[in-house]
């Protein structure tokens, strides 16, 4: 739970796999993704290995196939496919001297690629990519780098479909891992590191005495196989045929030559690392494994911290100083101790793509602070993430709500519902209502009065830290008002489907959009996408649906319950996917009909300044928000003992909720007086007149950052306006989008029919039906 606040793989000072500069693709509108839970029937992981022969031809010969259940093999397993007669293998050797350096790693990828075309002219069917032969003198090439190069280079050469390719790796070991090796080619893999870390677990580990060994692997086994179908199901793929060698993933932080090379096809929008780089991380794990001090157990290899905050391992954006701090500030509301919050958070940089951005003022030079637009108008630009009642108790869900319906704001219901008695003001003058109601996939807690009493209606296509997939409320959180607002029974665990079964296509959408605008013709509707390559398209169409607001998230964004693998690889940064859905809008006329609003990761007035540059109107705030009424960031929000009381559901725990409105309201208020500072030091009075002005930032050079500095965010910060002239819309000057068609007839009998209807005069009308 929480998200990820981990730097990018290409952001990060540590070594890290190739597996983590690549991110899973998922569907969103345009096709939706399967449901691997209720939908398990129709899709399969059995694959053939051998020949893969002209479909449009029928021979013996086509038969000639070895048919396996599952691609994730045991050890021995594959021994017996080694032994096959009729289906020659050859197994080649993926590691390289170390005493070769950095230069080594090229010339290894060339060296095997040369090896496996020669493997197929020789006949072999089956071809093994083994990085066992690795000891302290021999690096491992990265396994899915080599996976990649073998396949293009036997398309290249038109000898591909020749043979099935096997990867038998120590590095392969969770599901992301696996179904990269999937994507980029590999036909079945061999995790032996995982099957030897199980092992050892179970020999070791005093909380595993007793497990029977034969059982252990095969739940292991059985969860990679589970993974790997829930990541297929994200982009709709029901079989394992379709998915291998697709390249359902973009790269993030890979340079273009390695692209070509390795991974052809794949996007990469921000170009990065290559062949240098990339030797140099597997030379420091191999220093690392095979050093002076040469671990003896697993204890010594220590915690890399990449799932929470380790003294010595991966820098997190939010630690124990952040929270500190920040609670301090929160309490007091004082200026100096939101500075020393904020000095504290910019220590952590950089972890976010906006962290290699610099400010440009403008020519004019700064403006009185006296001249900028109060923090009135800012704040009524923040909203709260949708985190629903259920994930959060509800004292927290309330409290949040109160605290923003009192800056002007709007808090967001999430999916579940919520208690009518908020709908309406509070004698004392609170008023407990979220503005934004939510309909996600499972439509749980939707009634006519629920929709009837929002100012904002929010359909969730996708989740920043889950795209793909669907919500999920474990049963042990289904209490009380809980159930009885979900329509359902306590305890039961209730799980919404990836898609939506009313949206398989625009239109579908375009339909579900019409009919909320019909229940509660006051309301706006936002429909939330999750950033990713052509989410910019993607947004072009919603806006030509007639969404009113188009809310783009990153992949940091928080959750109260996902998986770790769609946390850390699924989704890209907000700053890609809102520049690119920027740049689309305006290139298609588009701009001027919907705002634009981002979340994921923002925490300060300088994230809302740069989110407003690259064009979002609004501002989006999820566990930043949570942390400001108390959350003490212990990542529990899925076992419901949340020691604050705020993610939780038990009586016990929901009596520690400490959390008042006043610290959200100092939070929110010292953000937009931070805005309203830097907007005066760029010479800016109104944020309207910044919003989408690329002009105003610039990447930066990162000192003592080698990886960070091969990054070019040339795209995301092109300014498209000096190809389409200034006088372009770079903000939404529409207050509704209800498109540029005519009414439906159903609006023209009525408004047509008013006396009667108000009156009950009699009328005769006819109309033309098309």
């Amino acid at each position: 739970s929480m998200g990820d606040d981990t730097p990018l793989a290409v952001l990060s000072t540590k070594p890290r796999l190739l597996f983590t500069y690549f991110k899973q693709i998922f569907a969103q509108v345009t096709n939706p993704p399967i449901d691997p839970i209720r939908e398990r029937l129709v899709m399969s992981l059995s694959v053939s290995l051998g020949w893969y022969r002209n479909i449009l031809k029928e021979t013996p010969e086509h038969a000639k196939v070895v048919h396996l259940e599952t691609p994730v093999l045991w050890p021995h397993e594959l021994e017996a496919l080694k032994s096959l007669e009729d289906f020659p293998s050859r197994t080649i050797d993926t590691a390289w001297a170390a005493t070769e350096g950095e230069a080594g790693l090229e010339s290894a990828v060339k060296r095997i690629c040369t090896e496996a075309e020669q493997a197929v002219s020789e006949g072999a069917r089956i071809l093994i990519l083994s990085d066992r032969a690795t000891d302290e003198n021999r690096v491992p090439v990265p396994a899915l780098l080599i996976t990649g190069a073998v396949h293009h280079h036997l398309n290249r050469f038109r000898k591909r479909m020749r043979l099935s390719i096997i990867v038998d790796s120590g590095e392969a070991r969770d599901v992301h891992q696996i179904a990269t090796l999937f994507g980029y080619g590999a036909q079945a893999v061999c995790p032996y590191l995982g099957y030897e870390t199980v092992r050892e677990l179970v020999d070791t580990h005093k909380e595993l005495a007793g497990t029977d060994f034969l059982k252990a692997m095969k739940n292991y086994r059985y969860a990679l196989e589970k993974g790997v179908l829930k990541i297929m199901s994200k982009m709709g793929i029901s079989v394992l045929a379709s998915y291998q060698g697709a390249q359902i993933f973009e790269a993030v932080g890979i340079a273009t030559p390695l692209i070509k090379s390795c991974f052809t096809g794949t996007p990469s929008q921000i170009e990065g690392i290559g062949f240098r780089e990339i030797a140099m991380e597997s030379l420091a794990r191999h220093a690392g494994g095979y050093g002076d001090a040469v671990p003896k157990g697993p204890e010594d290899l220590g915690d890399p911290g990449y799932f929470r905050y380790r003294r010595d391992g991966e820098r997190h954006a939010i630690d124990a100083s952040f929270i500190k701090n920040f609670h301090t500030f929160v309490k007091t509301g004082k200026a100096e101790d939101y500075a020393a919050y904020v000095e504290q958070y910019t220590k952590n940089r950089p972890v976010s793509l906006h962290d290699l951005f610099e400010l440009v003022p403008g020519a004019s030079g700064p403006v009185p602070l006296s001249e900028v637009e109060p923090i009135e108008d800012i704040r009524v630009r923040f909203t709260t993430a949708a985190m629903s009642l259920g994930a959060l108790s509800p004292e927290a869900h309330e409290m949040l709500a109160i605290a923003m319906n009192e800056i002007g704001g709007k808090s967001n219901s999430g999916e579940g519902g919520e208690d009518p008695v908020r709908f309406k003001r509070y004698e004392n003058g609170e008023w407990g209502n979220s503005k934004i109601k939510q309909i996600a996939s499972g439509r749980f807690g939707v009634t006519a009065e629920y929709l009837a009493s929002a100012e904002e209606l929010e359909i969730k296509m996708a989740q920043g830290a889950k795209p793909g997939e669907g919500g999920q409320l474990p049963g042990m959180k289904v209490q009380g008002i809980i159930a009885k607002l979900r329509r359902t029974q306590p305890g039961v665990q209730l799980i919404s489907p990836p898609p939506h079964h009313d949206i398989y296509s625009i239109e579908d959408l375009a339909q579900l959009i019409h009919d909320l605008k019909q229940v509660n013709p006051r309301a706006r509707v936002c429909v939330k996408l999750v950033a990713e390559s052509g989410v910019g398209t993607i947004a072009a169409g919603v806006a030509k649906a007639n969404a009113d607001i188009i809310l783009v998230s990153g992949h940091e964004g928080g959750t109260g319950a996902s998986p770790i693998s769609s946390i850390k690889h699924a989704g890209l940064p907000w700053e890609i996917g809102l520049a690119e859905t920027q740049q689309v809008l305006m290139l298609n006329g588009l701009r001027d009909r919907v705002t634009l609003r981002t979340d994921g990761g923002l925490r300060s007035g300088m994230d809302i300044i740069h989110a407003a540059i690259l064009g979002a109107e609004e501002f989006n705030f999820g566990t930043i928000a949570l942390i400001a009424m108390g959350c003490v960031y212990v990542r529990k929000c899925h076992l419901n003992t949340c020691p604050v009381g705020i993610a939780t559901q038990d009586p016990k725990y929901r009596d520690k909720f400490k959390g008042k409105k006043e610290s959200v309201i100092n939070f929110f208020n010292a953000v937009a007086e931070e805005v309203r500072e830097i907007m005066a030091s760029l010479g800016v009075r109104r944020l309207n007149d910044l919003i989408g002005r690329v002009e105003y930032i610039r990447q930066r050079h990162i000192e003592g950052h080698p990886k960070a500095n091969t990054i070019n965010l040339s795209k995301v910060l092109k300014n498209v306006a000096a190809e389409l002239g200034e006088d372009v819309a770079r903000i939404c000057l529409k207050g509704r989008n209800d498109g540029i068609h005519p009414h439906p007839l159903d609006d023209k009998i009525i408004q047509e029919a008013k006396d009667a209807i108000t009156d009950q005069v009699p009328v005769r009308l006819s109309f033309r039906v098309k």
